[in-house]
């Protein structure tokens, strides 16, 4: 089984790569994130030609989240509880007729530690900490993925320790990322990588793509049934950089990828 999630940065812009990923690499579950589209207007039709299912919930100009599935999938829940209600379509978890249960998020940016909206990030990610803690079966096969917006230690950021604070980096929200771990959830790249970096997000200013300034944002988490059977996980680098080269503008996201056994 082979599992993804990417940040499209906007699923109109990016649809053809996005089909043509889905034609090379060929993943059973793909968690996307930053449709910017309202959720009939994804085209369902184009990613059921090849050959996936598909639960979203999308949103006008901004935010949208969905989880697309080779096998057919039941949408569970497309609300955070207990999240404000103007935080917009960032979560949607589904189940797929396997049992296995997959939830694609965005988690809210926050701008700056000291704009208001870092508030109400840190208060977004306490109501995933709590929905994730509340799990009735923390044993069951479960995949959280997605662009969490937090660089969980000093070697998931390009800027390393001096960065200690700012957004990202703050001690607040790689708390909260811990209490997803702590609550179940394997990090599946950093449980096979202990010292590579794993960036999957690049500034598109500055050159920083080819210069390798990047985060580790995107993640795929997942309970320890699903992350004994993984074999390998990847930042599919190569892929955003043939996005360039081919003339079609490139996410400023990187898809990341976990084979399974």
């Amino acid at each position: 089984m082979i599992l993804g999630t990417w940040n499209v940065n906007g699923v109109r812009a990016r649809a053809q790569r996005l089909i043509e990923w889905l034609a090379e690499r060929k993943p059973d579950v793909v968690c996307l994130q930053e449709l910017k589209v309202k959720t009939d207007e994804l085209d369902r039709d184009a990613l059921k030609a090849a050959g996936y299912h598909v639960a979203a919930i999308g949103q006008a100009s901004w935010n949208g989240v969905a989880v697309l599935s080779r096998e057919p999938l039941e949408t569970v829940s497309t609300e955070l509880p207990g999240a404000a209600a103007d935080a917009g379509a960032r979560f949607i978890v589904t189940r797929r007729d396997d049992g296995l249960e997959v939830a694609s998020v965005y988690v809210p940016n926050g701008k700056t530690t000291s704009n208001p909206e870092f508030r109400s990030k840190l208060a977004w990610l306490e109501r995933l900490a709590l929905h994730i803690e509340s799990r009735p079966d923390k044993e069951a096969p479960f995949v959280l993925a997605g662009d969490f917006n937090v660089c969980t230690t000093d070697l998931d950021s390009y800027l390393g320790a001096r960065a200690h604070g700012t957004i990202f980096h703050t001690d607040e929200e790689r708390a909260l990322i811990g209490r997803l771990t702590a609550a179940g959830l394997c990090d599946l790249y950093r449980s096979k990588y202990t010292a590579e970096p794993g960036y999957s997000w690049w500034d598109y200013r500055a050159g920083a793509f080819h210069r390798k300034l990047g985060m580790r944002l995107d993640l795929i988490l997942a309970t320890d049934v699903v992350a004994r059977r993984v074999k390998d996980v990847f930042i599919d680098r190569e892929f955003r950089k043939k996005s360039k080269l081919s003339g079609a503008l490139p996410s400023d996201h990187a898809p990341v990828v976990a084979v399974l056994d």
